[in-house]
């Protein structure tokens, strides 16, 4: 069910602008956001390919300092700056990194989730991770 109550249809893909819209709503705390963003995604892209970066070295700590995705030949990387965040995305040809763009965290977002989408449509695990992240619910 959609946050409205409507019934999610798995065939028709999610609108990546509301989704956006609604992360950003409901996640006015930046560090909120990093850690919801961190359980969320080690289910869909699992731990291989998303490295967390804790704020202090005990284990105990538990905030998101930095989060780094890597999706196909990009890496997006959101990082905590004071009480913004810093997002940018790195393309990679043939394993190196030719190119890195700052952009905006939404822009961030919407490209994250359009690739985490575009892997949706063949892997089942990731397909349900984007449900959780873009309609809500538990990891």
């Amino acid at each position: 069910m959609t946050p409205s109550g409507e019934p999610v249809d798995p065939a028709e893909p999610p609108d990546l602008d509301m989704a956006v819209a609604t992360l950003q709503a409901n996640m006015g705390d930046v560090r909120i956001l990093l850690k919801v963003l961190v359980d969320q995604l080690v289910d869909a892209v699992g731990k291989e390919r998303l490295r967390v970066e804790r704020a202090g070295r005990l284990r105990r700590d538990n905030e998101v300092r930095a989060l780094e995705v890597t999706m196909g030949d990009d890496d997006y990387r959101a990082e905590l700056d004071g009480s913004s965040l810093r997002c940018s995305i790195g393309h990679r040809s043939g394993g190196i990194r030719i190119r890195s763009d700052q952009v905006m965290v939404d822009q961030w977002l919407k490209r994250l989730l359009g690739s985490l989408q575009a892997e949706a449509a063949h892997s089942e695990r990731a397909r349900q991770a984007l449900e959780r992240i873009v309609i809500g619910g538990s990891t």
